[in-house]
């Protein structure tokens, strides 16, 4: 069951092409939010927000365990369904519940990123993806 689950679908060239230029690129852009909220915490700054109230040390964890860790290895095409899940979580959370009062326009990055992530999850991560060598 588990390897169905991470096995990725055989899709037409330009559609492989297409869902590594949407992985790789969208997942660099998530790093830089990863990366910084990895140096904060690794200069002793440990505040974060609590959105869905489980503290926020726990929060900011698992925050850049999915923006940092998650997009890594989205990058490689490794476990990628596996690693979008907490990436579809975190979004999910940002735009519903951090940005659930803001104007569209504070929404709107997340929302990208969601609906990026969601299309992903769909595809999965094409030929050009660890995944792919995997589970032939």
């Amino acid at each position: 069951m588990l390897k169905k689950f991470l096995k990725p679908m055989k899709l037409p060239a330009p559609a492989d092409w297409g869902v590594l230029i949407l992985r790789v690129g969208f997942s660099l852009l998530m790093l830089t939010h990863g990366y910084a909220k990895l140096q904060n915490l690794l200069a002793g700054d440990h505040s974060f927000a609590d959105p869905i109230g489980i503290g926020e040390e726990l929060s900011l964890y698992l925050t850049i365990f999915a923006e940092f860790g998650c997009s890594i290895l989205l990058i490689l095409g490794l476990f990628s369904r596996a690693v979008l899940i907490p990436l579809i979580f975190t979004m999910a959370v940002v735009l519903l519940v951090i940005h659930a009062e803001d104007p569209f326009d504070k929404k709107e990055h997340a929302l990208s990123f969601l609906i990026v992530y969601v299309t992903l999850f769909l595809t999965g991560p094409g030929r050009f993806s660890v995944d792919s060598g995997l589970y032939k």
